[in-house]
């Protein structure tokens, strides 16, 4: 009997702030491999903006580069990084599951067994598409070592930068304050029990800084908040552009330490320990509270990515994160 060949459609990044759908032969499945139709995925505000806007610097391209994305940087290029789907075809104790792959906006695809995780049962598949951004807080934490009672300042409320401030928030005896520009985030934040400040009204010193607004502005106005030899932790990725900071003023006098945190590496700290399987398998479990579906600010289906994704590249505010639906497998010839 013929085997029917399988279809898949994707999205590719084109030029800057363009995009399309484009259709793709599938292979077959292999030993050890799973076939998974995707369900949803989700648009990052930030390094997927980068990446629409073309600003991935050339230093960079090999670095930045995605698990099976396709093409080159800048452009045309297949990326993403949050997809949540359901097995088709594969070994038997996958079949049928729902999982999560880091894999680009894509109806279907074909993967090594090993890069799906299957869902935890608590966590729907609406909520999983989470994860990418859950695994990133996670990390940026262990690289950040909050301590019982510090006074922790999170700098932008965006997706990352609210679960990193959720996270903080559930350990005993810390006091967590989220800041941002834009006061309608103060309605969900209070849902997830999370104190709100807008720049202005920042009081105190914080033992801990945590910057995730992406606002090279907003770094600068973070060392006048920190106290003296605390920690700054960047969990930002600027692209291209150039971050001057004030160096010779809080930063030289209160003998302040700005670090980075990458998802590409395992905290420091959690290294020898944990593999990123692990740590994606951890950031999973965490989806677990419902309050966490506050997050999403909207959804679309997959067929308006061309259009949605330039529009929230140039335009993000007020946009937690934004879930994409995808057609039943049916439809893919």
């Amino acid at each position: 009997m013929a085997i029917r060949t399988r279809r898949a459609r994707a999205y590719w990044a084109t030029a800057p702030f363009e995009g399309e759908i484009r259709s793709e032969t599938l292979p077959h499945p292999g030993p050890g491999e799973v076939l998974v139709e995707t369900l949803y995925s989700a648009v990052s505000r930030g390094t997927e903006a980068l990446v629409c806007a073309g600003r991935v610097p050339a230093s960079q391209h090999s670095r930045m580069r995605c698990p099976h994305q396709a093409g080159e940087f800048s452009f045309p290029v297949k990326y993403g990084y949050a997809n949540v789907g359901r097995v088709l075809a594969g070994p038997a104790e996958l079949e049928g599951k729902l999982v999560f792959c880091r894999y680009p906006h894509q109806t279907r695809f074909v993967v090594p067994a090993e890069e799906v995780h299957p869902l935890p049962p608590e966590v729907p598949p609406e909520r999983a598409p989470l994860a990418a951004p859950m695994e990133t807080a996670l990390n940026g934490l262990w690289d950040a070592t909050p301590r019982l009672g510090d006074r922790v300042l999170v700098i932008g409320a965006g997706v990352v930068g609210t679960l990193a401030a959720w996270l903080v928030g559930r350990m005993p005896g810390t006091e967590v304050t989220l800041v941002d520009i834009d006061p309608d985030r103060q309605r969900v934040l209070d849902a997830l029990d999370i104190a709100f400040s807008l720049p202005e009204e920042v009081k105190g010193e914080a033992d801990l800084v945590i910057h995730a607004s992406g606002a090279p502005e907003a770094l600068a106005r973070a060392l006048g908040w920190a106290a003296f030899e605390a920690r700054i932790l960047e969990l930002s990725w600027y692209g291209d552009a150039l971050v001057p900071l004030p160096l010779g003023e809080d930063f030289y006098g209160r003998r302040l330490r700005l670090e980075a945190s990458r998802l590409a590496h395992v905290a420091t700290a959690q290294r020898s320990r944990w593999t990123p399987r692990r740590r994606l398998g951890k950031a999973l479990e965490l989806l677990a509270d419902p309050l966490l579906d506050l997050l999403f600010t909207g959804e679309s289906p997959f067929e308006e990515l061309p259009q949605l994704l330039p529009d929230l590249a140039r335009r993000p505010r007020g946009v937690f994160c934004h879930r994409i639906a995808y057609p039943p497998a049916d439809s893919e010839n």
